[in-house]
């Protein structure tokens, strides 16, 4: 691109967006990228503060703004995505359903670190909605170097930075412990809590079982539920270390693998996460119950999009945990 006076850019391409920005009104492209400067622009151009202007000098090798935020696009958008018509250089990725975000941050920082584009995005392993934005990326020049978008392409390959996994609608059981419960002594609070979460995440709930303290019996609960084809259980309470609570023995009876009990995450350092099988079977501190946001709320919407996690995705969550 070369620099001109605007009053001498008649029959000139524009190669970016004049951008006009009234405050509270408007801020949006009076021209755009592409357009040939008419005699009657010129005033337009001056109102908006452009006394110069860029207008384009095709030049082999070089990249317009809108091209390369197209190639940033076909690196970073997966499946159940929609894009956003380039503007002023920038692409927006849109959720077209429910489900996790899932993110490759090695190819993110690696491209970040590039310098001159920009991705910016919400978290990994968080829910988004359908019409929620998920990331927007540009360029910060209005040209850049092929070779440069080339090398995205390199560090990227075939699999997208993004994708989107959708919630599935899962059958689950829960088991509620607690033999002041199952006594009568006191109401249950805990599974309407339980019941209301699992449903915002698109499950079904199968029905609760009082199942005491009694480890055997909350095994034998935790079977009952597998048996009738179950795809989750949940167990509510006894996951302290007190003597009485036996939930972690007869979660670890019922199952093949335990993943973790204990989790670096305020509130909710004693949950336990096992597999029978393929059907996960959780354990809920009691801080589920009455705490908004706890552990609960970052497992459930990996396990609602058909995760199998491990270890590691526990031990990572001490930091903003």
């Amino acid at each position: 691109m070369k620099l001109i006076r605007t009053e001498d850019a008649v029959g000139s391409i524009l190669c970016h967006d004049i951008t006009q920005i009234i405050p509270g009104v408007v801020k949006d492209a009076v021209l755009r990228k592409g357009h040939v400067v008419t005699e009657e622009d010129i005033p337009v151009l001056l109102s908006v503060g452009k006394e110069h202007l860029y207008v384009w000098e095709q030049q082999e090798g070089m990249l317009h703004e809108n091209d390369a935020a197209e190639v940033l696009r076909q690196v970073c958008q997966g499946e159940h995505m929609k894009a956003s018509e380039p503007k002023e250089g920038k692409i927006e990725l849109t959720a077209e359903c429910d489900g996790l975000l899932k993110i490759d941050r090695d190819k993110l920082n690696e491209v970040n670190a590039m310098g001159q584009m920009v991705l910016a995005s919400r978290h990994g392993n968080f829910p988004v909605k359908k019409g929620d934005k998920i990331v927007g990326m540009r360029v910060v020049p209005l040209v850049i170097e092929e070779e440069k978008m080339n090398q995205v392409k390199e560090i990227c390959g075939e699999e997208p930075i993004f994708r989107l996994l959708p919630f599935r609608k899962m059958k689950v059981g829960i088991v509620t412990t607690g033999n002041e419960v199952l006594s009568g002594r006191i109401n249950d609070q805990f599974t309407p809590v339980v019941g209301k979460k699992l449903e915002e995440a698109g499950m079904e709930v199968m029905g609760n079982v009082l199942s005491g303290d009694d480890s055997e019996r909350v095994t034998e609960a935790i079977r009952q539920w597998l048996d009738k084809g179950a795809e989750m259980v949940v167990c509510t309470g006894g996951m302290s270390v007190d003597p009485d609570d036996r939930t972690p023995l007869a979660i670890r009876n019922a199952a093949d693998t335990v993943i973790t009990y204990g989790a670096p995450v305020l509130p909710g350092a004693m949950f336990m996460l096992a597999y029978a099988g393929e059907v996960p079977v959780v354990g809920l501190p009691g801080c589920v119950m009455y705490a908004k946001r706890t552990i609960f709320d970052l497992v459930l919407p990996r396990i609602a999009a058909g995760e199998k996690l491990c270890a590691e995705d526990f031990s990572v969550l001490g930091e903003g945990g």
